[in-house]
């Protein structure tokens, strides 16, 4: 059964650097436009093949999960033997409960939608809640970008600095991070007064003369990051806050917001596509991380080291 690598139209550079990791060429698929605006994604022969279709849900979030549910069913249809539905970046894993009535489980829809599309598993990497596998009715890899971003922090000097989450949800991804740069932990409390403004409200922890570095699982509008570093400051902390997270969707004027801030860096991973419009932006690639699980998974070979488990 051969190892087969589809790009989709999302983040096709991901994906030709992962099919490169495993020793191969991903295989881009054609993506036809019909007039009223429907996709038809075409790809190429692969009967008995061991497929993995890479493409993030990233904006525009439901065009490209479109694009995937089609891709993987072309893939079944064109004969492989098994497909995988690698989702570096989900972006419905936050809707994985409801919070008043009336709602939809997202995660759970989404999850759905791709196993009836043909997946017969899906690999993520930090999805936004720990809770996102017990959606999902299909096997579920979850990887961390953990050490990927720890990798690029000690590649400069850490000692005296504070590990912080800038809210409840990130604790246990500050605790991995301070763990192994053998850092002490801040948390802060934080409350959203609307979809791209927050407020921080409590500080857990002491950062009075250390240089904070906040870790977060996305960036979306910046807000969360803006408002913890603010707060961070007024308590005593020093100047120059490092900034590390996953999934960099940088939306509306998030750029702007986290380049007045004067970080001293801004590491992410290139889960979603970089942006060109904020030069303190430093991108680490997941690709070896992919490229790594699925060999494993092509050879069935565990994944323990490379997963995240809460």
């Amino acid at each position: 059964m051969s190892l087969c690598i589809v790009a989709g139209s999302a983040n096709p550079n991901l994906a030709e650097a992962v099919a490169a990791g495993v020793g191969g060429v991903a295989m881009r698929s054609g993506l036809e436009r019909f007039p009223d605006g429907e996709l038809c994604p075409v790809v190429g022969p692969m009967r008995g093949d061991d497929v993995y279709v890479l493409q993030p849900t990233t904006p525009p979030v439901n065009e490209h999960l479109m694009e995937l549910a089609l891709l993987l069913d072309a893939c079944r249809r064109a004969g492989s033997t098994r497909v995988t539905a690698v989702v570096p970046y989900f972006g419905y894993a936050r809707q994985d409960r409801r919070s008043r009535p009336g709602q939809a489980i997202g995660a759970r829809v989404v999850a759905d939608i791709l196993a009836a599309a043909g997946a017969d598993r899906i690999i993520v990497v930090d999805p936004h809640t720990p809770g996102f596998e017990a959606t999902c009715s299909i096997p579920v890899e979850v990887l961390t970008a953990t050490s990927v971003l720890v990798t690029a922090l000690r590649n400069r000097e850490t000692s005296g600095s504070v590990v912080v989450a800038p809210d409840l949800g990130a604790v246990k991804l500050a605790e991995r991070f301070a763990a192994t740069l053998g850092l002490p932990v801040a948390v802060v409390r934080k409350s959203r007064t609307s979809g791209t403004s927050v407020r921080a409200e409590e500080l857990v922890g002491d950062v009075v003369g250390r240089r904070p570095i906040i870790v977060d699982d996305m960036i979306s509008t910046g807000a969360t990051i803006e408002a913890t570093a603010r707060f961070l400051e007024s308590h005593g902390a020093l100047p120059q806050t490092v900034v590390a997270a996953t999934h960099a969707l940088l939306l509306e004027a998030a750029p702007e917001r986290l380049d007045q801030l004067g970080l001293a860096r801004l590491l992410v991973t290139d889960t979603v596509p970089p942006s060109n419009d904020l030069p303190i932006l430093e991108v680490c690639s997941v690709a070896a991380l992919l490229s790594d699980a699925i060999g494993r998974l092509h050879r069935e070979e565990p994944l323990d080291d490379l997963a995240r488990f809460e």
